[in-house]
């Protein structure tokens, strides 16, 4: 009789309702609403940087931003479209003629256009009607096709906007050869569930040929929401590095790729062990740190300190790791803190082939334990109150507005 296997794998039980596109094309928005997050910038050099570590990876698609917004972004989209990087540049732009022509100046191969959908965003932000932004939407897509360039159509908050509109404006763009079209989840409200019975509907009344989404994370289901449109056959996810974004964030580029080939078994062709260093680079360059605990790239995704995890972790990795952290470019930390116990302990002295009777170990286990809780939180104290300076208010502060603001010209306002 063979022996029962270790774990359990259920996931094959629903492949039958899986539906994945093959291939599947990772669109990466680090560069521009990954540097949307308040307070991050990234200069031309640190573009150019983040890219080629893109590319390494096996991105196939990277937004490299908005041209129109200054003349620093578009230098470095030109540059990044210049650079002869081993994936497709892309830039985004209103459905605006001049934002259009900023991308085709660019030399960008691929073009993003998006407009709002929703009623709120209409009445309220673009102040047009449906027919003038449905208008707006095909002159635009005729002007980027005709300029040889490969255009997908987004549109703000569709996962909020009449369907009926939603369908009448796809279609649109579709009859004027629009290439890819995007489905939005802005403010992150979608769940699995409910995205599934969305795009399965977008699908049947759209029925577009190759289709992506762009999901926030307001809710903390922009990966989940990903997966599940992943599952139903779109084939162009957007990701960010480390989840960045406007607000909470938008899908990981990081968490998605692995729950892919881990848990589905999905061949993604990136390059999963250069994610870590990925990670590393855009949190260093973007300014905003990691959380410890963020999955797969946390500096704790991997460690271990609580006993009965470190034990199990020694006598086979897979109680307590459902992968092994080299496929992510990671390794192993065993913790030694108020929660370790014996077999971490004994681990750590076979590093330096030292040896410890059990009381030698107990004895220093509990000098462990008690240094642990005594310590000081002073430090730890200091840097919470610098990250929270940061990241409360980050921007120009009150003081640089008003100095800038005056020195523009800007007169009253007070002291």
């Amino acid at each position: 009789m063979p022996d029962a296997p270790l774990v359990e794998d259920y996931h094959d039980r629903t492949a039958g309702s899986r539906h994945f596109a093959s291939p599947i094309v990772f669109w990466d928005e680090t560069l521009r609403d990954g540097e949307q997050t308040p307070g991050v910038h990234f200069g031309p050099e640190e573009k150019l940087a983040i890219a080629e570590k893109l590319a390494d990876a096996g991105v196939p698609l990277v937004n490299a931003g908005i041209p129109v917004v200054s003349a620093e972004e578009a230098a470095s989209v030109k540059r990044l479209a210049s650079a002869g990087l081993k994936c497709d540049i892309l830039a985004a732009a209103r459905t605006v003629a001049g934002d259009i022509d900023a991308v085709i100046a660019s030399g960008a191969s691929h073009i993003a256009i998006f407009v709002a959908a929703s009623e709120v965003h209409l009445r309220y932000k673009l102040k047009m009607t449906q027919e003038q932004v449905l208008e707006a939407s095909v002159r635009s897509v005729r002007q980027a096709k005709s300029a040889g360039l490969h255009v997908a159509f987004v549109t703000e908050d569709t996962v909020r906007a009449p369907f009926d509109f939603v369908e009448r404006l796809y279609r649109a763009v579709t009859e004027e050869k629009a290439d890819r079209l995007v489905v939005a989840d802005t403010v992150g409200i979608m769940t699995p569930l409910t995205f599934r019975w969305y795009l399965e509907e977008f699908r049947r009344r759209v029925r577009p040929k190759d289709w992506s989404v762009h999901c926030h994370n307001d809710f903390g289901l922009a990966v989940a929401n990903t997966l599940t449109a992943l599952e139903v056959g779109v084939t162009s996810p957007h990701v960010c590095v480390n989840g960045l974004g406007e607000r909470a964030g938008n899908a990981s580029l990081e968490e998605v790729v692995v729950a892919l080939e881990t848990l589905y078994g999905v061949r993604t062709g990136i390059r999963t062990d250069s994610l870590y260093e990925l990670s590393r680079l855009v949190e260093e360059l973007s300014g905003v740190p990691l959380a410890p605990n963020k999955a797969l790239v946390g500096y704790n995704s991997f460690s271990h300190e609580a006993g009965i995890h470190t034990h199990g972790i020694l006598a086979h990795t897979l109680t307590y790791e459902p992968l092994q952290p080299e496929t992510v470019g990671r390794h192993r930390q065993m913790i030694l803190g108020k929660h370790t116990g014996k077999a971490a302990l004994a681990e750590k002295l076979k590093e330096r082939h030292a040896e410890a009777s059990d009381a030698v170990l107990a004895r220093l286990l509990q000098e462990i334990k008690t240094g642990s809780e005594s310590e000081s939180k002073a430090a730890w104290t200091r840097f919470l109150a610098a990250y929270r300076a940061r990241f409360e208010h980050p921007g120009l502060s009150d003081e640089e507005f008003w100095r800038l603001a005056r020195a523009a010209g800007v007169t009253g306002g007070g002291t």
